[in-house]
């Protein structure tokens, strides 16, 4: 029986690490080619022009127009999409069997909406926190609850 590869995918808001464990006590090591980072900007530098004016409905004021949607949020869904894109294109070339997510709460969430079905079916375990700046040991700390690192 061949060990089993897991994938360990780090992220948070606007960064994210792929790590692979080959199998029980053999460790984890970075494939730098999915690490990514998002440069992400706050809302107002990216909405910067204000916001158009209307009439108010029942009389005669007037008032600004609240944006549809916030623009850092949606950077950041864009984001988790293409992290999305980049596992399922590593689980279809068969680069992992399996998958642990370890992010931050609200990532861990947009990730799952991102998902396939493919991808979800291979879900090993998940750890909601935000360990992208921890180090190898830290991190294999935290995996010990899900994974034999």
């Amino acid at each position: 029986m061949k060990p089993t590869k897991t994938c360990i995918l780090v992220a948070d808001g606007a960064h994210v690490r792929v790590y692979l464990n080959n199998g029980p006590n053999l460790g984890i090591a970075e494939i730098e080619k999915y690490a990514r980072d998002l440069d992400l900007k706050a809302s107002r530098e990216i909405d910067a022009d204000r916001p158009g004016r209307t009439f108010d409905s029942g009389g005669e004021g007037r008032h600004a127009m609240e944006p549809p949607n916030d623009a850092k949020r949606h950077a950041k869904q864009e984001f988790h999409r293409h992290i999305a894109g980049d596992i399922e294109a590593a689980l279809k070339a068969g680069e992992f069997d399996r998958l642990v997510i370890v992010a931050a709460p609200a990532t861990l969430g947009d990730l799952r909406q991102e998902f396939s079905k493919s991808v979800t079916d291979r879900i090993h375990g998940e750890i909601a926190k935000n360990l992208i700046q921890a180090d190898e040991r830290e991190l294999k700390e935290q995996l010990g609850s899900v994974l034999a690192v």
